[in-house]
């Protein structure tokens, strides 16, 4: 495993700069999840990572060791893309034995063993003989995670692996990739997601890149429960945090009261009025959906029971210690 270190990095496409100035520790064995919106530059950060990029200034450390100069092949990393990336002419067992076979020093026993381990890991040793077109997405991703399992890196990166799969597949693998992490604890690993549960379920830390910076960086709850920002406020957690500004929020002392959908009530006395929108009923629970005059719907989330009509109107209330107050910085008042 290895511990990796950003040192003010910064990553220009010509005169586009997309990295601004990240400074990062990712701990030894920790599982980093990289999250932000489109074009916030988190898969551009990963890339610089592996070597797959060159960074513009700055400094990237592996161990304390200065990698800027060393190639990918040189940094003891595995990279799993989105596109799978596997050569459709060679078999399962071909594709994930095929980075040992391009290294030297390496039987034909010892990389069957590393093979068959590695296809146990993730219950894929019954395809070993069958090509990429022979197996469903799950499975050729599963596979592509073998190939990368076999060559024994010191740091995993995983560059949205799940995105192409379908929800039931997606919840699958991502289990298999938490089970992953369990068995080879000694392994680093960052994660790059759009994913709000790939995210919460997964990482040790989150980093939430905006803009090319890192906005905030902490574990999954102290970013749920502790937002440095609106932004972050607003980006973790499904659905998304309301937000409640103006005279609405002046009881509050602040200009925008911050309320998750899950810590507000329905109720007859309740201080806020909304007109119902829309209600999705999602079997354990619903969500309310409200118009109060905001830019966006506030979002109750209720018991599934819940059956409330378009256009009649309701009541609600925040609960009081689970309210965040932010000022016109949007930045949290503590």
């Amino acid at each position: 495993m290895a511990a990796i270190e950003l040192r003010n990095v910064k990553k220009s496409f010509g005169v586009v700069n997309v990295i601004k100035g990240v400074d990062l520790e990712v701990k030894k064995g920790e599982f980093m999840v990289f999250v932000g919106p489109s074009g916030c530059g988190k898969s551009t950060l990963l890339r610089l990572i592996s070597g797959l990029e060159d960074i513009t200034s700055g400094e990237m450390l592996f161990d304390g060791k200065v990698v800027n100069a060393l190639t990918p092949s040189k940094r003891g990393i595995a990279m799993v893309f989105q596109s799978y990336a596997l050569y459709p002419h060679m078999t399962v067992y071909e594709n994930m034995a095929f980075g040992l076979k391009l290294e030297k020093g390496h039987s034909k026993e010892a990389i069957r063993q590393r093979v068959e381990k590695a296809a146990d890991m993730l219950q894929i040793r019954q395809y070993l003989d069958r090509l990429p077109k022979q197996l469903s997405g799950g499975q050729r991703q599963r596979v592509a995670i073998g190939r990368a399992i076999t060559r024994d890196p010191k740091v995993f990166l995983f560059d949205e692996p799940l995105s192409n799969l379908d929800a039931a597949l997606r919840v699958a693998t991502r289990i298999e990739i938490a089970k992953l992490h369990e068995e080879m604890n000694d392994v680093t690993m960052i994660y790059v997601t759009h994913d709000q549960v790939e995210a919460m379920t997964l990482a040790d830390r989150i980093c939430v890149l905006r803009d090319g910076l890192v906005e905030q960086v902490g574990t999954p709850m102290e970013l749920y429960e502790r937002p440095d920002s609106i932004f972050v406020a607003g980006f973790i957690g499904s659905p998304k945090m309301n937000f409640v500004a103006g005279e609405k929020a002046s009881a509050f002392s602040c200009s925008t009261v911050g309320i998750r959908g899950e810590h507000m009530d329905i109720k007859p006395d309740g201080i806020w009025e909304g007109k119902v929108i829309h209600t999705e009923n999602l079997g354990a629970d619903s969500y309310v959906y409200l118009d109060m005059g905001q830019e966006e719907p506030v979002v109750v989330r209720h018991d599934g029971t819940t059956n409330y009509q378009s256009g009649s109107l309701v009541r609600v209330s925040p609960q009081e210690d689970r309210i965040h107050r932010f000022n016109e910085a949007g930045k949290p008042i503590r």
